[in-house]
């Protein structure tokens, strides 16, 4: 039976337990009857949020009373805390629990919350007519006044703490109910009490700032009120997330564990917390140091504009695994159209050896929160629509929307073209984030705001830097986009680099402004229209030549006089401009492209004394993109050179073969290791694997020679290995007398059957691996001899080991295993722990795991040859 309230409704008094949550649903439907079924449906939803809400955080008996009035439901939802006041804090639609006050106000018509001495009551009204298009948003109850203590946050990043605050509610939710229900998870309740209470104080105090704060900006600081005595609470809190996140990662909630960065966010804001209330200084969220996909410099908050932006080949895939984008570059790369990718499992694009160690990091990642590729550099091959292999290198960051869903976003490089881990994500419109200090002052206030107080080291400073971003960057639009972000913090609002292409037409390579809510004029980017001869407004000007050209607003409508001024002139418009330099830019006597800086506003204009440090500017980055561009050329046609020169191997019916080969992730450049295979007219096997000294085109080159010679005397004179290294030996020494290299020439020997012998000579290379089937190994170290290029007159020896069936050949070159300053007898015992965990996998898996395990982020070239006798059934 149902007692009445002070204003005479029907209403009942709960427990503060889980089942109370099921007995109010009984009870509301019990009291609306006579209510519209869609009414009552929704007031049990909402009923059940609010109970939800006062059991975890009231703790207190909990008073739910309901009618119907004209058709219009009333609820109430009262609890003894009011000093527990609302934290109506954004919670996503894809959230499975906790949307709490959001749903209440999402689904009722009006709603509202009343505080008095003895209690707070939260009510809504659910009307037939629905709730209105947009519902009023809560007004938080007043806190009560309570002494407290301003802990400063340094450059929060909003999407983080958003992932992070959603993730903390959901674990301690969970583990509430759980405990409640009699679950004995290792977490003292009375702890889970103080934790449940410093956790909703942190929110609150949080969301408080964030309301006091303009919206729209990625990073922000914030100022929080905590008590002076709340050390041991948060100490306690951050006991009891440990024991939560422990029990996540061994499958004991169903809530998953946190992903790394905000693991370490919660760290930095528990310190900073603990630190400022014993008398520390704020220390920001921006130079925190971490882990490969943890680092607070790595957080990026998501933007599927960028990766459509981007040139590099990039897909990005969410908590679920499915690609959410993919441009242009990455569909061509893989044989698909953009729009098909959107929606496929991400498991389409990886071949299938590999799908079940996709399947089975990824499940890892987000069980233990551990990341085993992110952030890192790996080879491995993506599978093409037509079924073939692509080799590419991988390099994947997490990134964070607004409202706290991670997002994984991988930039597939072509071997030998590597993305850079130390540049921001895809993109050529770039913002900065808007209260970002600037290293360069803002002119002084002076006569007509012109700047007289910059320093000639200032000035230094920033020609410096961008000459640094430019010489240091792997690929021209990367060192432009550094370049954009550099003028944009401390010389102009926004600017664009425009390009010369080979063709003769100009590309816009690089648009970058301050602002995170400035615009993104996606129409402003790419190819410009030709500069005709009819074209005389200021970009036109300057691709001929002339300037840098002071703008004291935007270009005259009487300029435009061609598709390329009315171009110009939108660009203005769009971005917004009271004052601009445009510059030409100059390298070896011809112009190959036109840099524009603009800044709004009145007070501080682009003014003539400006314009020499414009003319440094352009004057260095023209160097540096002539520069860069010879690079890519010269890269590029070392790069087609060594990948002409990879062998296909041969087909042999009762042997399987399987190779691979990855440039360096840290050089982005082709060198001198390869690796051969080919049949010899005697019905013996040969295998080459070899590298010689050097990173650069002179060593794909001697390469290429070698290789060559190599394959010519080992097919013509069928001689033991040892003679025909001696022989490479001597041809070597008569054509580079100062080049050296490493290599091991080996012969698979016997019949069908088997049984089987590999005999081979190694002139200074790392001994081939055997790999038995059982998982023993061990490195056939016999046959050692020394490097060719040094004394081709020394005798070489040969060595014979018997292959058993199903049993594995691994040869490698250096890159696999060496690591600077690491000995090397443990990084061969490395790979022999790598290769015997591989021991019964086909080929290909072995090669790709080898790679992916012991190739990423690594500094030299890598090749690796497998080769595995298989009886016939």
């Amino acid at each position: 039976m149902a007692d009445l309230d002070a204003r005479g409704t029907p209403s009942r008094r709960f427990p503060p337990a889980p089942e109370s949550v099921a007995e109010a649903r009984r009870f509301v439907r019990d009291v609306l009857g006579g209510a519209a079924p869609d009414l009552v449906d929704t007031a049990q939803l909402l009923v059940s949020e609010l109970v939800t809400n006062a059991v975890l955080h009231a703790r207190t008996e909990v008073e739910v009373a309901a009618r119907v009035d004209d058709g219009t439901v009333r609820v109430r939802v009262g609890d003894r805390r009011p000093d527990r006041v609302l934290v109506p804090h954004g919670c996503p639609p894809y959230a499975g629990t906790g949307l709490g006050l959001p749903l209440v106000a999402g689904l009722s018509s009006r709603q509202g919350v009343e505080t008095g001495a003895g209690g707070k009551t939260v009510w809504f009204e659910l009307r037939p007519e629905g709730p209105p298009r947009r519902p009023d948003d809560w007004e938080p109850a007043a806190a009560p006044s309570v002494p407290g203590t301003t802990v400063t946050l340094l450059d929060v990043p909003a999407a983080l703490c958003a992932a992070a605050q959603q993730h903390r509610h959901a674990l301690l939710r969970e583990v509430t109910l759980a405990v409640a229900a009699g679950h004995d998870l290792g977490v003292p309740p009375e702890d889970l009490a103080v934790a449940l209470d410093m956790s909703q104080l942190i929110t609150t105090s949080v969301t408080t700032a964030l309301r006091r704060e303009p919206s729209g900006q990625a990073i922000r600081s914030l100022p929080l009120s905590v008590p002076p005595d709340a050390e041991p609470s948060v100490q306690t809190l951050r006991a009891v997330l440990d024991l939560v996140e422990e029990g996540a990662r061994e499958e004991r909630l169903l809530t998953l564990p946190a992903l790394p960065r905000q693991r370490l966010f919660h760290q930095w804001l528990f310190d900073q917390i603990v630190g400022q209330l014993a008398g520390a200084h704020p220390t920001a969220w921006t130079v925190v140091p971490g882990d490969p996909g943890t680092s607070p410099s790595e957080l990026v908050a998501w933007d599927a504009g960028q990766v459509q932006a981007s040139r590099t080949p990039t897909i990005a895939a969410d908590e679920r695994n499915r690609i959410i984008a993919a441009n242009g570059p990455a569909a061509d790369l893989l044989g698909w159209h953009p729009d098909d990718l959107v929606g496929r499992p991400l498991t389409a694009l990886v071949p299938e050896h590999l799908r079940r160690r996709h399947v089975a990091a990824f499940t890892s990642l987000l069980l233990s929160g551990q990341p085993r590729i992110l952030g890192r550099s790996v080879p491995l091959p993506a599978l093409h629509r037509d079924g073939r292999l692509v080799p590419v290198r991988l390099f994947i960051q997490p990134q964070e929307t607004a409202d706290g869903r991670t997002v994984f976003v991988a930039q597939l490089a072509p071997r030998a073209a590597v993305p850079d881990p130390s540049t921001d994500r895809p993109g050529r419109a770039r913002s900065m984030p808007e209260g970002e200090p600037e290293r360069l002052p803002p002119p002084a206030a002076g006569e007509h705001g012109r700047d007289t107080d910059r320093t000639t080291l200032e000035r230094l400073s920033l020609l410096a830097d961008t000459s640094a971003a430019l010489s240091n960057a792997p690929h021209l639009e990367e060192g432009l986009e550094r370049v954009g972000r550099i003028i944009t913090r401390r010389l102009a609002d926004w600017c664009a680099v425009d390009l010369f292409t080979e063709s003769g037409q100009v590309e816009r390579v690089s648009l970058t402004h301050r602002s995170l809510r400035g615009p993104r004029p996606e129409e402003y980017e790419g190819r410009l229209p030709p500069v005709s001869d009819a074209a005389r407004g200021p970009l036109a000007r300057a691709l001929r030549g002339a300037g840098p050209l002071l703008l004291t607003g935007p270009p005259s409508s009487s300029q435009v006089a061609s598709p390329l001024d009315a171009h110009y002139l939108g660009l203005f418009r769009t971005m917004g401009a009271d004052s601009a330099v445009v510059a030409p830019l100059r390298a070896r006597r011809q112009i190959i492209g036109a840099l524009t800086v603009a800044r709004r506003g009145r007070r501080t204009p682009f003014t003539e004394e400006d314009l020499p440090l414009v003319h440094d500017l352009v004057r260095g980055l023209a160097l540096g993109v002539d520069n860069l561009r010879l690079h890519q050329e010269t890269r590029n046609i070392a790069e087609r050179l060594q990948r002409s020169l990879l062998p296909r191997l041969p087909e042999v019916g009762h042997l399987r073969l399987a190779a691979r080969y990855a440039a360096s992730s840290a050089t982005a450049q082709v060198g001198g290791d390869w690796y051969d295979g080919f049949l010899l007219p005697s019905g013996d096997t040969a295998l080459v694997i070899g590298d010689v000294t050097g990173h650069n085109l002179d060593a794909t080159i001697a390469m290429s020679q070698l290789r060559s010679m190599l394959r010519g005397i080992a097919v013509d004179r069928q001689e033991p290995p040892e003679t025909v290294l001696h022989r490479l030996d001597m041809a070597n020494h008569s054509l580079y007398l100062e080049s050296t290299a490493t290599c091991v020439y080996a012969l698979v020997k016997g019949s069908e059957d088997g049984p089987w012998e590999l005999v081979h000579s190694s002139a200074g290379h790392p001994p081939p691996l055997l790999i038995e089937p059982d998982g023993r190994t061990r490195y056939l170290e016999d046959g050692s001899g020394l490097l060719l290029g040094v004394d081709p007159r020394v005798s070489r020896p040969r060595a014979r080991d018997a292959i058993a069936a199903h049993a594995t050949v691994l040869l490698y070159t250096d890159g696999l295993i060496e690591r600077r300053g690491e000995h090397l007898d443990d990084a061969m015992e490395r790979l022999r722990r790598h290769a015997a965990a591989l021991a019964r996998e086909p080929l290909d898996v072995l090669c790709d795991e080898l790679l992916i395990g012991l190739g990423a982020d690594s500094d030299d070239d890598i090749a690796v040859l497998a080769v595995r006798p298989v009886p016939p059934r």
